[in-house]
């Protein structure tokens, strides 16, 4: 019963969301009423457990990721992520610009986020594969397969960071274990598929190029670099300390306390305020009015992750998870490829992955307690899962299509599969990696 109530529940997510073109929030909400309901909760527990699950989930999230688009919003008006694209398609050279702007993307898409970062190279991309004579989906695809990794796999993106506090995984270890995953997933999706692409002459819209600042107004390489880093840096830093450093010192303590993700991310805030901002001669007010809008700008992404929070929670006090957990148990189904397989099929049928990821986490979180599975392996698995074959229900697809100026056969091509070489390997690499982490 309840894997009828389980599937009936996501099924109406996906009409809501896809179909209905309900707000995906709302989607969350109704069908966790539904699905509370259908397993004999009364309204008041089911408004209990709905408000728990938002409050649990947000609790710790809010200020992550309010504060990551608040760098994001510092990097790309001050022009750090333009100074750092121009500094590595210059370093590397023309005859290696497919690496440079993976490179560049993969710098830049780990504090911006998907969106931001999209918008932002996208233009540099066109203008480069123009310049040079060079197919633009051939040196484009590339890049943004490093954007899309980063998104679904690396903290402080919304979804990896709330799955790490679905699954009460270790952020630091996770960003570590991301960024070994991540490196032969991009390469594989981007420079070596986009071999296959060099033929691809379609010709991008020139009314998506966008004006760049001059090279005077942009902030030094130097400093674009250290301020979009820092977080990564910090909580690196003190990932590697706790597994190196065992007995306690007044070092070790100042470390991991600096490294504590809300603590990263506040510090680089501030750092980007100045660094980024009134050294460039902005005002702290004016600096302040941007970063007011960054926060407006993912405030929906907020909601849903807190939807999706209380849909894990009804699935919880209910009981729906732990009986289905036991159940995979018994089907002896690794729980990875169990997180990896539901968070693709939701992936599929919805669109987004953040709805992907984040309705999984509510499915196979008590697998990690019942099997010993590393949990940021798990939050790997899912994010993986949730990049698998992009199509017409993601507006990512659609952003590609019209940019590069691609039929839907095109699209499906490149975009979609590009998206599955990604979600693929991911899945291969935590595997890979499932043998010497514990």
């Amino acid at each position: 019963m309840s894997y009828i109530i389980l599937i009936a529940g996501i099924i109406l997510l996906i009409v809501l969301i896809t179909g209905v073109k309900l707000n995906a929030f709302l989607s969350f909400l109704v069908v966790s009423i539904l699905i509370g309901l259908a397993h004999g909760q009364d309204i008041i527990s089911i408004s209990t457990s709905v408000q728990k699950g938002i409050g649990d989930i947000l609790g710790s999230l809010v200020a992550i990721i309010g504060l990551g688009a608040m760098l994001g919003k510092l990097v790309a008006d001050s022009g750090a992520a333009e100074r750092i694209a121009n500094g590595l398609v210059k370093g590397f050279g023309r005859k290696n610009l497919v690496w440079a702007l993976v490179v560049t993307a993969f710098v830049i898409g780990i504090p911006l986020f998907y969106n931001v970062g999209f918008v932002l190279l996208v233009p540099l991309i066109i203008s480069i594969a123009s310049r040079y004579k060079l197919p633009a989906v051939y040196i484009g695809l590339p890049a943004l397969s490093a954007l899309s990794v980063t998104h679904g796999y690396l903290p402080p993106h919304p979804s990896p960071t709330a799955l790490v506090q679905q699954f009460h995984a270790d952020l630091g270890q996770t960003l570590l274990l991301g960024l070994i995953v991540a490196v032969p997933a991009i390469i594989l999706a981007g420079p070596v598929f986009a071999m296959t692409l060099r033929n691809f002459n379609a010709k991008p819209i020139d009314t998506f190029a966008v004006k760049h600042k001059q090279e005077n107004e942009l902030p030094g390489m130097f400093n674009s670099i250290i301020t979009a880093f820092l977080p990564v840096i910090l909580i690196t830093t003190a990932a590697i300390t706790k597994s190196v450093l065992h007995e306690e010192s007044m070092l070790k303590t100042i470390i991991i306390s600096l490294g504590e993700p809300v603590t990263a991310m506040l510090l680089t805030v501030i750092t980007g305020i100045y660094t980024l901002g009134v050294r460039q001669g902005r005002t702290v007010n004016d600096v302040s009015n941007s970063l007011g809008d960054a926060v407006k700008d993912i405030s929906m992404i907020i909601f849903v992750i807190g939807g999706a929070g209380a849909l894990k929670q009804v699935l919880t006090d209910t009981g729906i998870s732990n009986q289905i957990a036991s159940s995979l148990q018994t089907m002896n189904v690794h729980p990875l490829f169990v997180a990896w397989s539901i968070s693709a099929i939701i992936r599929v049928s919805v669109g987004s992955a953040t709805v992907a990821g984040l309705t999984t986490a509510g499915i196979v979180a008590p697998l990690i307690a019942s099997s010993g599975v590393n949990p940021s392996l798990m939050v790997l698995a899912t994010g993986a899962g949730s990049l698998m074959f992009s199509h017409v229900n993601d507006p990512g697809f659609w952003l590609f299509k019209e940019y590069f100026n691609l039929s839907f056969k095109q699209t499906i091509r490149t975009w979609s599969f590009m998206e599955t070489i990604v979600s693929v390997v991911g899945l291969i690499g935590v595997f890979m990696l499932n043998y010497f982490v514990k």
